[in-house]
């Protein structure tokens, strides 16, 4: 069910022309294409959103570029919501993704280590981490899913730590989307925005449990001592 689910937004991406441009668009980091693949949908602009968010499960792309776009598209009490459902639903598909497919398969799409020591931290980190993790950009929104699946964290856990965890991040560049003709260096918002990045920074850092500790590097080799020859 996995793989046909894989194979499912595969063919999604492949055979449906306006999702199948918005996606490469959105892996070439083409902001304003994407907001021209938006344009002029009407409800199909939102179904593409929803679509593209989909996709994200397992082509990965940054995922500001589809809030901005959103934003500029729609109206930001619009947008907001369609995207934030879309990013959930995207999670969601992620997570189960990770709890059912192969760990080989895993350790092969995204590296053994950085996979191990996610979950690693993860176990220990419980909800804290979840919801630290969902603020930094710099954590592959799709990456967290895999781990929390694989990891068999309990399902509303990952559900409400992604949805209030990722609301902060989401309502910025959706915010700055919809006032992309408009965008000011004044704009209170935009500073607002770049010391709450820095804060989850240094909550990455430092929320983590007091017992938090880096994984233990492998044992080195030991030499085995030559074997005494007995004496005739």
């Amino acid at each position: 069910m996995t793989a046909a689910g894989i194979a499912a937004i595969a063919g999604l991406v492949l055979l449906v022309e306006p999702v199948r441009e918005a996606v490469f668009d959105a892996v070439g980091g083409d902001t304003g294409s994407v907001r021209e693949d938006l344009r002029g949908l009407g409800v199909g602009a939102a179904l593409l959103v929803v679509a593209l968010a989909v996709a994200h499960a397992v082509v990965w792309y940054p995922a500001e570029i589809l809030d901005a776009a959103a934003g500029y598209v729609f109206d930001f009490w619009v947008a907001l919501p369609l995207i934030m459902a879309s990013w959930v639903l995207s999670g969601l598909i992620a997570y189960y993704i990770g709890r059912h497919a192969a760990r080989p398969l895993l350790y092969r799409f995204v590296g053994e280590h950085r996979f191990t020591r996610l979950e690693d931290l993860m176990e220990r980190g419980g909800a804290t981490f979840l919801l630290v993790a969902r603020l930094v950009p710099i954590v592959p929104f799709s990456l967290l899913g895999y781990v929390a699946g694989a990891a068999h964290v309990p399902i509303w856990r990952y559900t409400w730590t992604t949805a209030v965890g990722y609301i902060p991040i989401t309502a910025y560049f959706v915010y700055l989307g919809s006032r992309l003709e408009s965008l000011s260096l004044s704009d209170p918002v935009i500073w607002l925005g770049v010391v709450g990045l820095i804060a989850a920074l240094y909550g990455v850092r430092h929320l983590m449990p007091s017992n938090q500790s880096p994984l233990p590097a492998p044992d080195p080799p030991v030499a085995s001592e030559p074997a005494l020859e007995e004496e005739p």
